[in-house]
């Protein structure tokens, strides 16, 4: 870089004398540990496509130089600019560059492409989000998400105080490692800090300004995975000759990987044409494409898992579509008072589902019974298909400042099974605007109006539309002290708006539909990666505990990080941790999130044996958030174990708007 800070990269180069275009993948999760696996599916096949493929790991993490900052800050994202032109630049490159990755990939590639690098031709982002504060893990609806930002600070706790590996940094690696632990913080002290929208989230939204984005965007995502919403407005926002979408049943994974829930697509093929188009003038028909390729899911029992979901390819030539129209179902009945228990949502499921057993919400009868359900019934003649963005205005009534509403579409069968079809959340003091906080005037009416989360579904007939309206969803959203006492909804100036897709038997848009199509998956020969067998029971991925007595609830949660796994290279590599949520089903204030995280790189034959472990808690009062954090690093040998670093932290920060 500029400044002398020297970037680990793995490059994956087509044999060949011509020059190529490149792709980059740029992330702070290690390359030579964590992704390795991963890397190896797609980086060799994409080389064995005509391209070179080229990972790096991100300032201060993995085998790179320097320290680790806060995720997509302003040196991220010039570092990865820079590495752009460095790729266009070497004599093996056309100077055409593409950048693709997942998750934290795939935002910043987003981000860099919205600084607009002339090499940066295309992208493809999987799972990213165009909104840090309302689309990420930190906050949604204006609430703050106990589920999974605490735990994701956590994570990237461990993931910063991981060493460089000797075999591949060499022998400086262990004063790299030193200053890197010195400079490390948890991250959840920024974001509780950042209650609202403001100028630290905008940074990297690029629902900030579009028209930055300079690059040509391939957008996928999953309707299981919380960042699906980016993928709508992608294609909305962006010029129509320079972005497709696509959305799957899919969770947090690459389409190709054949997690639940499928079915799986050959991805890496459909990402090559994207490339051959973009990078190497090739008509491969792409841009022939609909604007909009996504899955619309039939009527399904609920399970926390699925080979595959029943369902078919639909497309879009448009977004907003002119094949879909908002219908409005007004709520009837005369007003009711909604005061959830404190443990409504237990059974939300995980928040980001990697395709775990348990990672999809179950029958959702145990949390209606503690909601507001409002029913709709599917007429005989033929299903209700929905595509897009369902939305509630509620008209409700308040006696405190501060409370929370919840609302969940489900499916409900004839045999009484309630499936959950997609969510949203919103915090009543954001009512008017994510970027401010505004109490409630008590005993005040008024009407507030909330988006869910963007699905494809169809409903058969026979069946039941549920829509149920809690003022709790622990441990999605974090509850705040007195909104316990809830709200009264008064149904008869409330409706829910579903986006209703106009179903034909037969003509050119049924022919378009039909014409989606996408091959098996491929992938490069796996890396071989052993894992050994041992005879220990696994946790449970999600374990529900009541104490009875003190009427508290317990999820505990394992994130199944991978536990250990061997490496063709001699690298021993462990992973583990546990989340647990605790709350008193009537006080709010009872809200507790606690994760530990343990990993270890070990190799025998350099006698290299290091451990990472973190613990973490977030409480609450009335007036503020308390956090605590502990790392503690050990370094071991044939002469003992050694504590190299060993730091905590204890913060309160008041709580401003959420």
């Amino acid at each position: 870089m500029r400044d002398g800070t020297r970037l680990y990269a793995r490059i994956w180069r087509p044999l060949t004398d011509e020059p190529v275009p490149a792709l980059l993948e740029y992330l702070p999760h290690g390359l030579t540990d964590r992704t390795a696996p991963r890397d190896f599916q797609r980086h060799p096949w994409y080389a064995g496509h005509g391209y070179a493929s080229v990972r790096v790991d991100v300032r201060g993490h993995g085998n790179s130089g320097g320290r680790p900052g806060d995720a997509y800050d302003a040196q991220e994202l010039a570092d990865g600019a820079e590495v752009v032109a460095w790729l266009a630049a070497q004599p093996w490159c056309t100077g055409r560059v593409g950048m693709f990755g997942i998750s934290w990939g795939g935002c910043n590639a987003l981000q860099i492409a919205a600084l607009a690098p002339e090499a940066l031709r295309a992208v493809v982002t999987v799972c990213s989000t165009d909104d840090r504060f309302d689309n990420d893990v930190h906050y949604a609806g204006g609430s703050l998400l106990a589920v999974d930002m605490h735990a994701w600070s956590a994570t990237l706790l461990a993931f910063a105080c991981r060493p460089p590996d000797p075999q591949y940094a060499g022998e400086g690696w262990r004063e790299r490692w030193l200053s890197r632990l010195d400079s490390v913080e948890p991250l959840v002290h920024t974001w509780l800090a950042h209650q609202t929208r403001d100028d630290y989230w905008r940074h990297g939204s690029v629902c900030e300004d579009y028209g930055a984005v300079g690059a040509a965007v391939l957008a996928v995502g999953g309707w299981h995975d919380p960042h699906r919403d980016t993928v709508l407005r992608l294609v909305e926002h962006l010029p129509a000759d320079r972005v497709r979408g696509l959305i799957g049943p899919w969770c947090h994974q690459y389409p190709d990987r054949g997690r639940s829930p499928g079915p799986a697509i050959g991805f890496l093929q459909e990402t090559l044409r994207w490339w051959d188009h973009w990078l190497k003038d090739e008509d491969t028909g792409m841009t022939a494409e609909p604007l909009l390729r996504c899955w619309i899911s039939a009527s399904h029992p609920p399970a926390t898992a699925y080979d595959e979901l029943p369902g078919r390819w639909v497309a879009e030539p448009a977004w907003p579509s002119p094949r879909v129209t908002t219908v409005a179902y007004a709520l009837q009945g005369e007003p009711v008072a909604v005061a959830s228990p404190q443990h409504t949502g237990l059974d939300a499921g995980r928040f980001v589902p990697f395709g775990g057993a348990a990672d999809l919400p179950p029958d959702q009868r145990e949390e209606d019974a503690r909601s507001a359900c409002f029913e709709f019934a599917v007429p005989a003649d033929g299903p209700v298909e929905i595509l897009g963005r369902p939305r509630v205005r509620l008209r409700l009534r308040m006696d405190v400042p501060y409370g929370q509403v919840a609302a969940r579409l489900c499916d409900v069968a004839p045999d009484g099974s309630s499936t959950l079809v997609t969510r949203g959340v919103l915090n009543l003091s954001a009512r008017t605007g994510r970027d401010r906080a505004a109490p409630w005037p008590a005993g005040a009416s008024e009407e507030v109006s909330l988006e869910l989360n963007g699905i494809g579904h169809a409903f058969a007939p026979g069946h039941r539309i549920r829509l149920a309206l809690s003022s709790a969803y622990w441990p999605w959203i974090w509850p705040r002290a007195g909104s316990q006492a809830g709200w009264t909804l008064e149904p008869a100036s409330s409706v829910l708006e579903l986006p209703v897709r106009a179903m034909s038997e037969a003509g050119a848009a049924v022919a378009v539909d039909a014409a989606v199509a996408f091959p098996l998956p491929e992938q490069a020969p796996a890396l071989g990666v052993s894992v050994p067998v041992t005879l220990d029971e696994p946790r449970p991925e999600r374990l529900v505990v009541r104490d009875v007595a003190r009427g508290v609830w317990r999820l505990e949660v394992d994130p199944r990080h991978g536990g250990t796994r061997v490496y063709p290279d001699g690298l021993e590599f462990s992973e583990d941790g546990l989340d647990v949520y605790e709350i008193q089903e009537s006080d709010p204030l009872s809200a507790c999130a606690r994760s530990e995280r343990r990993i270890r790189l070990h190799r025998a034959e350099r006698g290299w044996d290091v451990r990472v472990e973190v613990r973490s808690e977030l409480r609450c009062d009335e007036g503020g958030f308390l956090t605590a954090d502990e790392v503690v690093c050990r370094e071991a040998d044939s002469e003992g174990e050694e504590v190299v670093f060993h730091r905590t932290w204890e913060r309160r920060i008041p709580r401003a708007a959420t």
